[in-house]
């Protein structure tokens, strides 16, 4: 989403080689803080990053930044930039292993691009670019290795140059069945009024804060939008090939236009009322329970309207009692701890009571806090990275 671009913070030139980087040479974290700082070695604003598992992980950012561990944290890489990715912000990062990623960037038209690599990040091939001009990617999401989304605003696309898409002004959501290599889009044949299925409300979009706009848990999926709506159904990952298709062909992915039209939608309690607040995040935890975080990012230590939580799989949502601290960007589940944790710029949360109430785990962190989570790891601006230590974690 456009409004929701923050300043761009300038990144050190990256090697076109591997570049190992020691997280002991990191500056020891505030002793109260449950995240133990890692090293960079980067300025950029990172929003993207994805914990695989076996000390593996990646991150992503600003100016074509991608970064990955494969021990712990204990040293970073800084990947080989993607070819023609050097102005690019990759807001979105989904890893299977330390050689394979798909990086997400988001920006008007076609600097909203996906790529992927399988060498470790050495090389980088270009899978899709955003055909429609006034086209925005706000997040990436793979359910497996195969199957996955991309989620972006509703744009005015020609039906000449983008036929299936083209005569629709609705929410833009492609998918992959092959990991990536086609990409096939889905549309709203309906095309109904404002609010139904993937038609937006004036002015509605998605944030692309920390590539949590969207979530799937036991085959369903959530949409969280700028105007604190959550539209949901049931994924259905298949693809019409061009040989089976009646009307329309899409001239990116050779297939027909994927009618997803049964959308369910449900009102969120958060802040709202103006281009900067809604929701930013959302996480389900299993196919009922879910937590919503956003608020105002102009406004970070507002504590109104920053989540709320549902235990019927989004179809209502209740206000947290005692909320977050502040406007939140990112909210994930920690199974160890079977606790919520949410962050943003003035520090995190966590709620052991699935979402009802929320007590501070940091405060305004130095260095400027936090954009996204993907547990155990959290990254920020100015190339901030940290672990959680699950020592600190206390019960009440």
């Amino acid at each position: 989403m456009k409004s929701c671009l923050l300043p761009i913070v300038s990144a050190l030139a990256l090697l076109s080689g591997p570049c190992l980087l020691t997280a002991q040479q990191a500056a020891a974290p505030a002793s109260a803080s449950p995240w133990d700082a890692q090293q960079s070695w980067t300025t950029a604003d990172l929003r993207g990053v994805d914990a695989v598992g076996g000390g593996v992980a990646w991150a992503s950012g600003t100016n074509g930044t991608v970064l990955r561990t494969e021990d712990a944290g204990y040293m970073w890489q800084a990947c080989a930039v993607p070819p023609g990715a050097e102005k690019l912000d990759f807001r979105g990062i989904k890893a299977w292993d330390g050689n394979t990623a798909v990086v997400m960037s988001s920006g008007p038209g076609g600097q909203s691009r996906l790529y992927k690599t399988t060498d470790g990040c050495s090389h980088w091939t270009l899978l899709f670019t955003n055909p429609e001009k006034d086209g925005f990617y706000d997040a990436l999401l793979f359910v497996d290795r195969e199957h996955g989304i991309v989620l972006g605003d509703p744009a005015h696309g020609s039906p000449g140059i983008n036929p299936v898409e083209g005569g629709y002004f609705t929410f833009r959501i492609r998918v992959t069945a092959d990991g990536g290599k086609i990409w096939a889009p889905v549309v709203d044949p309906e095309s109904g009024e404002p609010g139904k299925n993937l038609q937006p409300l004036d002015k509605e979009a998605f944030f692309a804060a920390s590539n949590s706009s969207m979530a799937a848990q036991d085959g369903w999926l959530w949409l969280g939008t700028s105007h604190d709506r959550v539209l949901r159904r049931k994924y259905e990952p298949w693809i019409v090939p061009a040989g089976l298709c009646g009307g329309a062909i899409d001239p990116f992915s050779h297939s027909c236009g994927i009618p997803w039209t049964d959308w369910q939608s449900a009102e969120v309690p958060l802040a709202s009322g103006n281009a900067t607040s809604g929701l930013f995040s959302i996480a389900f935890r299993d196919a009922q329970h879910g937590i919503a975080a956003g608020g105002d990012y102009q406004k970070p230590d507002e504590t109104a309207g920053t989540a709320a939580w549902t235990a019927d799989g989004g179809a209502h949502w209740t206000a947290a009692v005692k909320p977050p601290h502040g406007y939140r960007s990112s909210v994930a589940w920690d199974a160890e701890a079977r606790a919520w944790i949410a962050a943003g710029p003035n520090g995190s949360d966590i709620s052991h009571d699935d979402g009802r109430t929320w007590q501070p785990l940091d405060s305004t962190p130095e260095g400027g806090g936090w954009n996204a989570i993907s547990l155990p790891w959290i990254v920020g601006p100015h190339g901030r990275i940290a672990r959680l230590d699950p020592e600190t974690l206390k019960h009440p």
